[in-house]
C-alpha cells in the first residue's frame, strides 16, 4: 500500500480526516484506495475525474503497470483507453462488437453508431495513438459557435 500511496502522492494524507482534504486531494485519494487493493480486476469508472493533469497521468501509468503485470483493467473513457490500452473491446447492447488494438478498433463510423454521437478519430501526431474527438456544432463555423456563447473561453 505504501508504494501506491507514494506513486499517487497521498502519503501526507493519512493523518488528516477525509473531511479536511480539499476537493483535489479527495480526488487523488479515490483512485489510490482502489489501486492499493491487490485484486486481479480493476473496474474503473472515470479514474482521472477531477484530477489535475499530473495526477491523471500518474494514476493511468499505475493502471498500465497493473495491466502489464497481468491484472485486468476496465474503463470506459475512450481517450484514456486509446492512450494507455494495448487492447480494447467495444460493447454495444451488452455484446462485444469488436476487440483488438485501439488503432484498429476505434473507427469513427463504429463509434458513431455505438455511442449515437458523431466523432472523429484522428492519429496523435507524435504517438499515432487514436484520439477520439466528439464532433461539436456540426456544420457551424467555430467563430459562429463561439459568438453564440460569449461566456465560453478556453483555459
Amino acid at each position: 500500500m505504501a508504494g501506491t500511496m507514494a506513486a499517487t502522492e497521498v502519503t501526507d494524507f493519512p493523518e488528516r480526516p477525509f473531511s479536511a482534504l480539499s476537493g483535489g486531494e479527495r480526488a487523488r485519494v479515490a483512485p489510490a484506495r482502489v489501486l492499493a487493493q491487490r485484486v486481479p480486476l480493476l473496474l474503473l469508472d472515470e479514474p482521472a475525474a477531477d484530477l489535475d493533469l499530473r495526477h491523471q497521468e500518474r494514476v493511468l501509468r499505475i493502471c498500465r503497470e497493473r495491466a502489464a503485470a497481468g491484472d485486468g483493467v476496465v474503463l470506459h473513457d475512450l481517450g484514456l483507453a486509446a492512450a494507455y490500452a494495448d487492447r480494447v473491446a467495444v460493447l454495444h447492447e451488452g455484446r462485444t462488437v469488436v476487440d483488438g488494438p485501439p488503432a484498429e478498433v476505434f473507427e469513427d463510423g463504429l463509434l458513431r453508431r455505438v455511442y449515437r454521437q458523431p466523432v472523429e478519430v484522428l492519429a496523435h501526431p507524435r504517438t499515432g495513438a487514436p484520439l477520439v474527438v466528439p464532433v461539436r456544432d456540426a456544420g457551424e463555423p467555430r467563430s459562429a459557435a463561439r459568438n453564440a456563447h460569449p461566456g465560453l473561453t478556453s483555459a
